[in-house]
């Protein structure tokens, strides 16, 4: 589950999940939330395989949102379904979603940047918690 909060110029994303594959599951679909208004409008046409390096901490986090960023940055693909394995040496996901068609997609936020301010990764008695802060 996540949801958005209003942070001064920027908005922020606060994500709970039971596990933490899940958590970095819900951060990935509350940020392309975040970019387009009408995410379940996203079709999986194209799949993307994306490996980030690290230890399971905020830093993975923040460096697994700012991979699909770049992705829809340099590809201006629109990313809605996400399948992520993590492990000691960092994570391993597929990513499906497909290019912006500006006929089916409302986009919502142009989202300059993730950023290590407030960003928080940290577990809960019922799962886990994180925040992290975007720059719109």
């Amino acid at each position: 589950m996540y949801e958005t909060f209003e942070h001064t110029a920027d908005l922020g994303l606060r994500v709970r999940a039971a596990d933490l594959p899940n958590l970095f599951v819900d951060a990935a679909r509350g940020l392309f939330s975040i970019i387009v208004a009408n995410l379940d409008a996203v079709r999986p046409l194209e799949t993307v395989s994306i490996n980030v390096e690290g230890e399971t901490s905020e830093l993975l986090l923040f460096d697994w949102l700012g991979e699909l960023l770049y992705t829809y940055d340099t590809r201006r693909l629109l990313l809605s379904e996400f399948d992520v394995q993590l492990g000691p040496t960092g994570l391993t996901a597929t990513a499906r979603g497909e290019p912006i068609d500006p006929g089916r997609h409302t986009l919502d936020h142009e989202v300059k940047a993730i950023t290590y301010h407030g960003l928080k990764l940290q577990r809960e008695n019922d799962g886990w918690l994180a925040e992290v802060i975007v720059d719109i």
